[in-house]
This record gives C-alpha cells, structure tokens and sequence, in this order.
C-alpha cells in the first residue's frame, strides 16, 4: 500500500453514531486478515473515496466501509470477524 495519509478511527464516530444508537469509539474489532483485536478507534480511516474506509493499523487490510448516501447507507463489515459493542447497563429509551 502507498503512504496515504489517514485520520485514526475516531473519525467513524459520528457517521456510523448516524446509524446506531451506541457510541461505537469504544468497541472493539478483530481483523479477519492478521487476527488482530483492537479498538476501533485505532482503525486508519481513509476518507479519499466517496465514503469511509478503515484499515487494520497492523496488516492494512480493510475492516470496514462506509458510504452515506442522501437517503440510506452501506455499512461493510465484511474485513471484521466481530466487532463487540460495550453496551450500557440500562437500556436505550428514545426520548417520549
């Protein structure tokens, strides 16, 4: 892979905060590629095609997609074995 610049996975935060109803900063992910288990915050994010793409920082295999489109998204977890979201002890109740 050339040496673009990226932004960390912190930079997934907000759009996929679009998507689900938990902060997913704090998840963690396993690279189907090397295996490896991290958060996702520690993800190199390329923003230079027309949605997201977030590389293993270990094997630079792509883990995830994201393009938001003006009416939907396509989220492509297809590069994770798993991502295990932290969840808070009470559960989610939208606001009445």
């Amino acid at each position: 892979m050339t040496d673009m610049s990226y932004q960390d996975g912190n930079v997934l935060d907000g759009p996929l905060r679009e998507l689900f109803a938990v902060d997913l900063s704090g998840a963690t992910g396993r690279c189907a590629s090397c295996g490896r288990t991290g958060p996702m915050a520690g993800l190199h994010v390329f923003s230079h095609a027309p949605g997201l793409v977030a590389r293993c920082p270990a094997c630079e295999a792509v883990m995830l997609r994201l393009v938001r489109g003006p009416d939907r998204a396509w989220l492509d977890l297809h590069g994770a074995t798993f991502v295990e979201v932290p969840m808070p002890a009470e559960p989610y109740l939208p606001p009445r």
